[in-house]
């Protein structure tokens, strides 16, 4: 019986030999499929950070304003070559205290139609002048741009590139609305960016804006029984949202996956999610214009991080802005600014309308 059970082991020790090879092939294969090892040649974020243009882009973004020149490699490394299609130029021709870009598919007419009567409605607060705006690329199906256009005819608010509009042209659609919003809107204090499926409370978000850093403990009383007037001064740089600080996908099945080649550090800038953020007019300058000198990246949210670390602007984390979607109940929006998840129209209108009983949108 033990030479039967020995002559068997080695039976199976040649049998496993005979197929190690494989066996380690598809082990290296998962390996570096995963990106496992790919974290070992990362560099240090915080000690090697670069990211071309290697200069002070600040610098750069002063000199345009200034119209002076010096040594810095200040070379215009993202002519913007997309043309605009459609637009409305006075949509800003008065002062206008916030101004709406929503990031928006072609196809989602639905979406655009129930957030100008919910969310995007201009004008709701008779002392806060605001104006919303779509912002969408192009397509090159003739039915659905001839729809586009019939829609900017009756409503006036489409911001049409001549992008493709697709997943991996995100920095272009967000670098079009700054730009856009630039040119067009230089009496604006305040700037908010949101995607299409997402649940806004203006009036939360105005509140916010009032004070920041208090939100929203300062809408209680303070200890002398006055609400807070404390109020933004019209010169800050605000990039506010919710913050993440994170690290780099390397497996490569992730629709989020980034080679070494294109970003070889180990952490990211911390970076705003960006599905719902604001800039004030001064912080909304200098990216515009400091993406001349930053060499775009495909996910939006992650090249605004770049941007704002070239900048030395830190972003603002905001608590109330939630990037999934929160459990709903009438007692937990209360303070709600921004949720996620929101792609069912007739929802949206449900539970704005219902927070809007309840003065909280």
């Amino acid at each position: 019986m033990l030479i039967q059970n020995m002559v068997f082991s080695i039976y199976n020790l040649f049998r496993l030999k005979k197929y190690f090879n494989y066996i380690l092939i598809i082990i290296l294969w998962l390996v570096y499929y995963f990106g496992i090892f790919t974290h070992l040649f990362e560099l240090d974020y915080y000690t090697r950070f670069e990211y071309p243009l290697n200069t002070n882009i600040s610098k750069c973004v002063i000199n345009i304003h200034s119209g002076k020149s010096d040594q810095l490699p200040c070379y215009n490394i993202n002519t913007f070559k997309y043309e605009l299609i459609l637009s409305n130029n006075t949509k800003c021709n008065k002062k206008v205290y916030l101004l709406i870009l929503v990031k928006s598919s072609l196809k989602h007419f639905e979406r655009r139609n129930i957030i100008r009567k919910t969310w995007g409605k201009e004008n709701r607060f008779s002392d806060v002048p605001t104006r919303t705006v779509f912002i969408l690329g192009m397509s090159y199906d003739i039915d659905l741009q001839k729809r586009i256009n019939d829609e900017h005819a009756i409503y006036g608010d489409i911001v049409q590139y001549d992008f493709v509009d697709e997943y991996y042209n995100n920095t272009i659609k967000t670098m079009s609305a700054i730009k856009w919003a630039s040119n067009h809107c230089n009496h604006t204090n305040f700037f908010f960016f949101s995607d299409d499926d997402m649940y806004v409370s203006i009036k939360n978000l105005l509140r916010y804006l009032r004070n920041p850093f208090e939100y929203p403990y300062y809408l209680s009383k303070d200890v002398k029984g006055k609400q807070s007037n404390y109020s933004l001064p019209s010169d800050i740089i605000l990039f506010t949202g919710f913050v993440f600080h994170t690290s780099p996908l390397r497996h490569q099945i992730s629709k989020w996956y980034v080679s070494l080649s294109e970003y070889p550090y180990h952490m990211w800038p911390p970076y705003v999610t960006a599905g719902a953020y604001m800039l004030s007019h001064t912080a909304l300058t200098r990216f515009y214009y400091g993406s001349f000198y930053t060499k775009l990246f495909r996910f939006d949210d992650i090249y605004l991080g770049i941007l704002a670390k070239k900048l030395n602007i830190m972003p603002l984390h905001c608590e109330h802005i939630y990037f999934y979607k929160k459990q709903y109940s009438i007692s937990n929006y209360k303070y709600v600014i921004a949720s996620h998840g929101y792609d069912n129209s007739e929802e949206l209108l449900d539970v704005w309308l219902e927070q809007y009983s309840y003065n909280n949108a």
